[in-house]
């Protein structure tokens, strides 16, 4: 009988219900439900990279050599006739690949961008173009397969040998394609893409969502893609700290809510300010260690859920340039002469919070999956992995 006191005394203490849901949650729960998920703490990398890994280039090669089939049989024009002022142009940025050219990235861009324009209607929702930045002995196969669909933009092969370095060599390709686009049809917007970021099935639909928000009027540029690995909460990005203690009060508070009024596990749970942190800690806990680029995929329920902050530094695949941005930021980055640790993306965000009045914002969730694992300017692995 006393044993029994003595046990329930000890369960009945806070301080063991507090360690044993925290143990279990952390050590067993979590770490079971989490084990595969790659952007997750738990993820077990020396167990299930490798399958992911390659289970993903499977995929990646099975949709090039699809897309590859797709354009070689397909009837030109794929898409309508170019216009002048379209309200929305999409630039695709790409030169040959000397590694991983039989998952011809630029074919499942240019393929999927032809299905999300099939499904726009009788309206367009954009124009696309291609800037073909290639200028050695080998021509850019993919991009002269799709000359019969879309209009290729070209630079001259002796413009591109005066950059001294591949960051800057990178940097005035990618500046005139901004310039150069913008000058063939003057859009009300554009959007520039390098040829492995492959739009998602809303890509279009958030982009008009984006647009018709007050913020983009103002905007240099808007960021539709930040690597998964970099988008968890602890980070040095201030309005995710925020983000994230909010999530933990939100999720405290529901928590704290259901344990006072139903309590199935008979815990001592009370409202108070100590109980409602201990919860916000546990919440937050939680949401870090699942992963927060998982909890940012809710936000595919709607355009209207996707959230827009200050723009991080790393990366540019796909861009967004409200209005006649582009020329500005093209003017940017040819003032700046970029090298190791100061690529273009680095030079944008610089440029964006120096530069009186410029702004510059984030989209999240993603709008395009990053498919690129073999670089067109950089050396690469010879077996390339997610993380």
């Amino acid at each position: 009988m006393m044993h029994r006191l003595s046990r329930h005394a000890r369960w009945s203490s806070g301080a063991t219900q507090t360690l044993v849901v925290f143990t279990l949650t952390f050590c067993v729960v979590l770490p079971l439900c989490c084990q595969r998920l790659v952007y997750s703490y738990y993820f077990l990398r020396s167990v299930y990279l490798d399958t992911v890994s390659e289970d993903a280039l499977r995929e990646s090669l099975r949709r090039g050599q699809e897309a590859l089939r797709f354009w070689q049989s397909a009837d030109p024009p794929a898409i309508s006739p170019a216009s002048d002022e379209p309200e929305l142009l999409v630039t695709v940025v790409t030169s040959r690949r000397r590694d991983g050219f039989h998952y011809h990235y630029l074919l499942q861009v240019m393929y999927q961008l032809s299905l999300l324009l099939a499904g726009c209607g009788e309206r367009p929702c954009a124009q696309v173009v291609l800037c073909d930045v290639e200028s050695g002995p080998h021509v850019n196969e993919d991009a002269k397969l799709l000359e019969r669909h879309f209009r290729v933009l070209r630079r001259l092969a002796d413009r591109r040998h005066l950059a001294f370095n591949t960051f800057e060599r990178e940097k005035q390709d990618y500046a005139f394609c901004l310039r150069r686009a913008y000058e063939l049809v003057r859009p009300r917007n554009a959007v520039v893409l390098e040829d492995d970021a492959l739009p998602r099935s809303d890509f279009f639909r958030v982009l008009r969502e984006l647009l018709s928000r007050r913020f983009a009027a103002g905007a240099l540029y808007v960021k539709l893609y930040h690597p998964e690995r970099l988008q968890r909460y602890w980070n040095p990005e201030p309005y995710r700290l925020l983000e994230w203690l909010g999530l933990g009060l939100l999720g405290g508070t529901l928590l704290l809510g259901f344990l006072v009024t139903q309590n199935p596990c008979s815990l001592s749970v009370r409202a108070s300010i100590g109980h409602l942190a201990l919860l916000t800690v546990y919440v937050m806990a939680s949401a870090e260690l699942l992963g927060r680029h998982y909890l940012l995929e809710v936000r595919r329920l709607s355009p209207q859920l996707y959230a827009v902050s200050p723009a991080t530094e790393c990366c540019t695949p796909a861009v967004l340039y409200p209005g006649n941005a582009s020329l500005r930021a093209a003017a940017y980055l040819d003032l700046a002469f970029c090298s190791k640790g100061n690529a273009k993306d680095t030079v944008l965000y610089r440029v964006a919070r120096a530069a009186p009045g410029e702004r510059s914002y984030s989209v999240e969730p993603n709008l395009i999956t990053h498919i690129g694992w073999f670089s067109s300017i950089r050396p690469n692995p010879a077996q390339p992995r997610m993380l």
